[in-house]
């Protein structure tokens, strides 16, 4: 007969700072960081010098602190949620572990320090633009759409395919078409994204009662509407040779990215099982990062090529 485990026996809860940076979502704010520094590096002409990265460092620094926050607040908000989740109810605060008044002073916190470093160190362009994000994130998609519409992803996509444009004002002090194409590729590449996950989480997300499209609509139109959007994702992602923004480097490595997408997304679309969704998920994301490391390899070879 087992006997109860007394109190020294149980194991641990893990250290407040370790609760409190878990609710950053680390790995979905580095690659934020990262397409803003993509955004950065491609709009400085060359190799940047002392001061332009000096500029990087706190645009970065301004970015990662501002999209912590919004991560913080959207875990905040979504406490009740993410405790009928198994992927999330592990949170501190889907366990209680945490309170609303401590989360939402860690995000204050954060959103400020983020706020302030951009507006006085970067410029205000920058700042307002990441306090639009901020807001379309953690209050339209978090707050509005995502419990209301399985089209939340698409429409709260805009806000997520921020970053490119952000590196890009922080350096140049304006929005050009190049950091909208960023935008826009972003923004295509976030639905397959999401109901790739969705697909297998379907359970969790039904639980939670979130209308996801796999929920509302059906794995069989979640897996067509993830074909489509990796055929328009694919064709977006042709746009900075097109618009000569880059070179053959970057066209070959798009095209290969893009048709490795696309044969998931149509595997997926022929029959459905969970490895295959899972795969499709993790390739999405191998996808994002390699095709903007491509990008800023060829914004570097491009001159030497042409010299």
């Amino acid at each position: 007969m087992s006997t109860p485990l007394s109190a020294s026996a149980l194991p641990a809860p893990p250290a407040r700072w370790r609760q409190f940076m878990a609710l950053t979502k680390p790995r979905v704010v580095q690659l934020i960081v990262f397409c803003a520094l993509i955004g950065m590096l491609l709009a400085l002409p060359g190799w940047p010098g002392a001061l332009a990265w000096q500029r990087v460092l706190l645009a970065s620094v301004g970015i990662w602190l501002v999209a912590s926050a919004a991560a913080v607040f959207n875990c905040m908000v979504e406490q009740t949620i993410d405790s009928k989740m198994k992927r999330t109810a592990w949170r501190a605060t889907a366990k209680g572990e945490l309170s609303v008044s401590q989360t939402l002073s860690f995000a204050t916190l954060l959103c400020a320090a983020g706020m302030a470093l951009l507006w006085f160190l970067v410029n205000p362009l920058t700042a307002g633009l990441t306090f639009a994000t901020f807001v379309g994130y953690a209050i339209v998609y978090t707050v509005v759409l995502k419990p209301l519409t399985p089209q939340n992803i698409v429409i709260g996509g805009a806000s997520g395919a921020m970053p490119p444009v952000l590196g890009w004002a922080a350096i140049r002090g304006e929005v050009g078409h190049e950091a909208l194409i960023l935008c826009l590729i972003i923004f295509l590449w976030t639905p397959p994204h999401f109901w790739a996950l969705a697909l297998y989480r379907v359970e969790d997300y039904a639980r939670a009662g979130l209308p996801m499209l796999p929920v509302t609509h059906g794995s069989e139109f979640t897996r067509l509407q993830i074909w489509l959007y990796t055929l328009v994702l694919f064709a977006a992602t042709l746009l900075p040779f097109v618009s000569r923004m880059s070179s053959w480097l970057y066209l070959a490595a798009a095209v290969a990215l893009g048709l490795r997408f696309c044969h998931y997304a149509w595997r997926l679309r022929q029959a459905y099982s969970e490895p295959l969704a899972r795969a499709t998920f993790r390739f999405s994301i191998w996808h994002l990062s390699l095709l903007f490391a491509a990008l800023l390899l060829d914004h570097y070879l491009k001159p030497l090529w042409l010299a």
